[in-house]
């Protein structure tokens, strides 16, 4: 569409653009004349808005109000007429410095950290996304809670941590934990969920003599949390505080309800890794434009990060107005995605 725009209804739609990201508000011809040093005047202006009005690009929200872009004008802008920021060499080294604080950390440390740093940075959600994966398990323990209470630790050993909790024997002991989980690593190590838990099943029903009638019962229990959970991957989101700041009625209240409730179900995982998987480099899915969260008021900016194999990983991005500053967010979230390939490559 940006090719049935002429230079002056580019230069309007981009003038309109920033002042909704500066203010949020709708802006007239005569801001838009005053900040081009009256060189169109308010009338060639009005005609260029009416233009874009009808090409769907902008919209009055009041009759005598000024204009504002509409999704799709936002999408506009952003795919042919936004500046992209680069990032000051301070930039650089603030996101060097914040990776580096996470290096070494398992798999799990390291996304939520990067969700956090990146809500922190861009002042909108932090969103980082591991698909599921048939990765081998390396070790699992159990701690007692409380009576009849256990939690199981699964670590892989690409270093993501499940916490799942477990139902035990009421009697059950640290002692009789300790024992149920050296069982099992003796046996699970560099096998999948699946492949641990069929295997340990199986043993168990060969040979029920190998152990005592408490340990048993724990190492049951413990197979149970093998099997893998049906959630499509893990989704880290940090700041979601920060969606609310914007937020004047309650209709913005409830879109931003159901985004929340979006970002809890496997289908938007799915979706995050088939927008990922779909090319190179940094995507923006901006409002009703969104496929991933459709009428949510908010637009997702999102890059993949990619394993030692060159293969993609997951994905990380930030979730934000409509408004937001997409010429700085961009590359933030495109240099933090880089860093991160490198981290676990």
């Amino acid at each position: 569409m940006i090719r049935e725009l002429n230079e002056r209804t580019r230069q309007v739609l981009k003038l309109v653009v920033d002042a909704y990201v500066e203010t949020g508000e709708p802006v007239g011809s005569m801001a838009i004349s005053q900040k081009l040093g009256m060189k169109l005047s308010p009338a060639t202006i009005r005609s260029a808005m009416a233009e874009l009005e009808d090409l769907g690009l902008l919209y009055s929200p009041h009759t005598s109000a000024g204009r504002l872009p509409t999704d799709t004008g936002l999408t506009v802008f952003v795919d042919g007429l936004l500046e992209i920021d680069s990032l000051s060499p301070d930039e650089r080294r603030l996101i060097d410095q914040k990776m580096a604080s996470v290096r070494g950390g398992s798999l799990t440390d390291i996304l939520e950290q990067t969700s956090t740093f990146l809500s922190g940075l861009s002042s909108c959600a932090g969103l980082v996304f591991a698909p599921k994966t048939d990765d081998p398990v390396k070790q699992i323990e159990f701690v007692l809670l409380a009576p009849g209470r256990a939690l199981a630790v699964l670590v892989t050993n690409s270093g993501i941590v499940e916490n799942r909790l477990l139902e035990v024997p009421a009697d059950v002991t640290a002692t009789s934990l300790t024992r149920a989980a050296n069982y099992l690593n003796s046996r699970i190590a560099e096998k999948t969920l699946q492949q641990a838990a069929d295997y340990v099943t199986a043993e168990l029903a060969r040979d029920k003599t190998q152990l005592d009638a408490l340990t048993a019962k724990v190492v049951a229990s413990g197979i149970a949390s093998l099997a893998p959970k049906d959630a499509g991957g893990h989704l880290f989101v940090k700041g979601q505080a920060n969606l609310l700041e914007d937020v004047t009625a309650i209709e913005d209240l409830e879109r931003i309800r159901m985004l929340f409730e979006a970002l809890e179900t496997k289908e938007t995982m799915l979706n995050l890794l088939q927008a990922t998987a779909s090319g190179e480099g940094v995507k923006i899915f901006i409002g009703a434009e969104n496929k991933l969260f459709s009428h949510s008021g908010c637009s997702l900016i999102v890059s993949p990060y990619k394993s030692q194999d060159a293969r993609i990983a997951g994905a990380i991005g930030v979730i934000g107005p409509t408004r937001l500053n997409y010429g700085r967010v961009i590359p933030v979230v495109n240099y933090t995605s880089q860093i991160i390939s490198k981290i676990i490559g």
